[in-house]
């Protein structure tokens, strides 16, 4: 590796490093709480938690039509 090619790769790696150094950080504990609170305000809008009603479930089995 050539020392100029060695230059353009710390180059990059340092403009990197800046940019990760420069992204603002949230504690996991913060985090964790928004995100659970997060879930208990939208638990009410959520289909997996509330289930989805028969008449407005796309994927609701088809009724069959038999004539006797």
């Amino acid at each position: 590796m050539s020392s100029s090619s060695n230059l353009v790769v710390m180059k990059k790696m340092v403009q990197q490093l800046r940019f990760e150094a420069s992204i603002n950080r949230v504690k996991v504990s913060q985090a964790a709480a928004d995100l659970q609170q997060f879930c208990l305000q939208n638990a009410q809008q959520d289909p997996l938690l509330t289930g989805v009603s028969s008449s407005t479930n796309p994927f609701r089995p088809q009724k069959v039509c038999a004539f006797l």
